[in-house]
């Protein structure tokens, strides 16, 4: 067969701009930092270091004398700043289209996904890359007491399939609070028991359609794809994300949700007296404690403000993390947040763990997230200082190895 010379120049042209596409994909960057918070598995914090980083992961950490810059990197030279991996943010609302999602048709409503509202770089997605956030679940709104389901989502620039890496990412489940407002208000105990019917019959759907794929039931169960969503739960693949506050909330959310279903819980807000249920939370190490937006509460015994955090730190609670529940708070302030939970007695480090490595946690996500480890993406921030020192203010985001924010070249705040 002949070729004419428009194809062989069409197929040129073609492989061209598949080498190009290449050698963009494959730029090697090397960061020369004054320290690395690496949040890794030996903790530890590396001052004079260097971080390199081939195809969006990160392929070396440690001291600058010790690493050496392969031929031909792209070399950022900050030896005055902090890099700390990208934070995490467990409860946003403003990765899509509307700074809040809810469908008050129903008290219980898990069909609703925020992925098909999913709207990259906007607005308030740029500023959180400016605050040092590269990684949101955006959930629904807690309006009723089963919303849908979330997305987790890099704040980065690019399409829906680029930014999103896993939905759904949580079942958003409300207990008490918002949900109390549904029409003309509904109890607590109707609550409990419209979660508990809604996850029986998730589970018993799943258990079924389990039962018929191992060959142990002859005849299919009918597919359902509202239940279909709740799958992951009771296979311990995703979480849910539960709106909860005040400590009787919350001891019926753990004995629940976390111990009638045996689903991976993360405890959303958690504020106000919450933390009275520490040893319940302790006896499951599955449970993730993500506090906020408030960092404080007044202790009427005690007749003063004292720390949420704080409070959870010293019940013996460590798997604690920090939300802003943005617009509430803006997304940007995450890190501000962690510094108001350490102004009221906690300690910083175990604050910018809380917003990085914990939250990836808590999304098991950590295998990609959370923390500045050979093999993981390459997602982390510049700092001027300690993040958790207000003081301090984010100087670059790298999002998947590209640099996605840089302060000197426009200043977002």
């Amino acid at each position: 067969m002949r070729i004419s010379a428009n194809q062989w120049i069409f197929s040129l042209a073609f492989l061209f701009l598949v080498c190009l596409s290449a050698d963009a994909t494959a730029e090697t960057l090397a960061f020369k930092v004054g320290k690395v918070v690496t949040f890794d598995t030996e903790e530890r914090v590396i001052n004079n270091a260097t971080v390199i980083v081939e195809n969006g992961k990160i392929t070396a950490v440690g001291k600058s004398k010790e690493i050496m810059i392969p031929a031909g990197a792209k070399v950022f030279e900050h030896k005055d700043l902090w890099l700390v991996p990208g934070f995490v943010e467990c409860h946003n609302h403003t990765g899509g289209g509307s700074p809040d999602l809810h469908d008050y048709v129903y008290l219980t409503n898990p069909g609703l996904r925020t992925l098909e509202s999913i709207v990259p770089d906007n607005p308030e997605m740029i500023r959180a890359r400016a605050g040092g956030v590269t990684t949101v679940l955006t959930i629904p709104g807690s309006g009723n007491n089963m919303s849908g389901f979330g997305t987790i989502m890099k704040t980065s620039e690019g399409t829906v399939a680029e930014s999103v890496i896993k939905a759904p990412g949580s079942l958003k489940i409300a207990q008490a609070g918002n949900p109390e407002r549904y029409f003309y208000g509904v109890g607590r105990s109707f609550m409990n028991f419209n979660t508990r019917q809604t996850l029986r019959k998730a589970r018993d759907y799943h258990l079924a359609r389990t039962e018929w794929e191992e060959g142990r039931l002859e005849v299919e169960p009918a597919f359902n794809l509202n239940w279909e969503e709740f799958r992951p739960l009771f296979r311990r693949e995703t979480v849910a994300s539960v709106h909860t506050q005040i400590y009787q909330v919350l001891m019926t959310t753990v004995k629940m949700v976390a111990g009638e279903f045996n689903i991976r819980t993360v405890l959303d807000h958690s504020t106000f007296d919450a933390w009275k249920v520490a040893p319940l939370v302790n006896a499951d190490e599955s449970i993730y404690t993500i506090n906020g937006p408030r960092q404080l509460h007044y202790d009427r015994t005690q007749r003063r403000l004292m720390g949420n955090a704080a409070r959870w730190w010293q019940g013996g609670v460590r798997k604690l993390g920090i939300n802003t529940d943005s617009p509430v708070v803006p997304q940007e302030e995450l890190a501000y947040q962690a510094s108001m939970a350490c102004y009221y007695g906690w300690k910083p480090y175990e604050a910018l763990k809380g917003i990085t490595k914990i939250p990836a946690e808590a999304l098991m996500m950590d295998h990609r997230l959370g923390s500045i480890t050979v093999g993981l993406d390459a997602d982390f921030c510049l700092w001027t200082g300690d993040p958790i020192d207000p003081r301090s203010s984010c100087e670059m985001t790298v999002i998947d190895g590209e640099v996605t924010y840089e302060a000197s070249e426009k200043r977002v705040f």
